[in-house]
């Protein structure tokens, strides 16, 4: 049974993908009534999770990490611990980020090259990943994802440029590294399929292609027959960001996947932006919700 902690936009996709290959899949949420129906995918409050470790023998965390820690390793510690002894669960996938990384100039990072996080959420993942390490380590396999960019359905630009918020802030050399939410999901449904050792594995979950923001924005407004934004240099589009959005721009750096796909045997569906904001297009207009 894989048991998915935390049913946000990715850990739906990878639980709807386990029961299409015939897991048998739990899911837990804060408030599961506010989901809805989710066919084949047991719901449990999070509170429940433990309970629900006495069968998981796969276990995917997607939740991030509070100032205390991961949710699921402070809350569930003892029910976590005993499956492990008991030998029960077998594999743990945990959602990180490629922030921690840190910025590198621009540089690739590859699968082995130590983190350097240097914003405190990227530092807080780090922490949280280091305790999964700990925890699991010689019973149990682990594998940390390190996500990139998260796209998909619903939480795409071509939902800005619809809101006529989208905007082409132009920073030449700043690339940014992206994934569709169902190449995470292809990217656990291969991993859970495995056999493996109770040992860790860094996997990146990135696309082949990174490339800077206004691309995708020029791109996605082409695929809607729009005129794309015009070019705002990012001196300029910097006083009206966030601080969450400055914290992302301040990192710059590419990221590796060949290591990643060879080990989990995989292709992407969506190789780059091009086909992922093409199938996202598709999607939409198959359920008439885009023109």
């Amino acid at each position: 049974m894989l048991l998915v902690a935390g049913l946000g936009y990715s850990g739906v996709a990878a639980a709807h993908a386990a029961v299409v290959a015939g897991w048998r899949v739990t899911g837990t949420a804060r408030d599961p009534s506010r989901l809805g129906a989710l066919p084949g995918i047991a719901l449990i409050s999070f509170d429940f999770a433990g309970a629900a470790l006495d069968e998981a023998t796969h276990l995917l965390v997607t939740a991030p990490p509070g100032d205390a820690g991961d949710p699921l390793l402070v809350r569930h510690h003892a029910a976590i611990e005993a499956a492990l002894i008991a030998r029960r669960l077998r594999w743990i996938g945990y959602i990180s980020t490629t922030g921690v990384y840190g910025d590198r100039g621009g540089g690739l990072v590859e699968e082995s090259t130590p983190p350097a996080p240097g914003q405190p959420r990227s530092i807080r993942r780090l922490a949280a990943e280091e305790s999964w390490r700990a925890i699991a380590a010689g019973r149990a396999a682990l594998d940390i994802f390190r996500a990139g960019g998260i796209y998909g359905p619903g939480r795409s630009t071509f939902d800005d440029l619809r809101a006529g918020t989208a905007r082409c802030v132009v920073k030449p050399g700043h690339a940014f590294s992206r994934i569709h939410r169902d190449d995470i999901a292809h990217a656990v449904l291969a991993a859970i399929g495995q056999d493996l050792p109770p040992a860790v594995r860094v996997l990146h979950l990135v696309d082949d292609e990174a490339v800077e923001s206004a691309v995708v924005t020029a791109h996605a407004a082409r695929l809607l027959g729009l005129p794309p934004p015009p070019a705002i240099p990012f001196e300029q589009a910097r006083a009206a960001m966030s601080p969450m959005a400055l914290s992302f721009w301040s990192e710059n750096r590419r990221v590796a996947n060949a290591a990643t796909k060879a080990a989990l045997g995989i292709a992407w569906r969506y190789p780059t932006y091009r086909e992922g904001l093409e199938a996202i297009l598709a999607e939409e207009r198959r359920e008439g919700l885009a023109q």
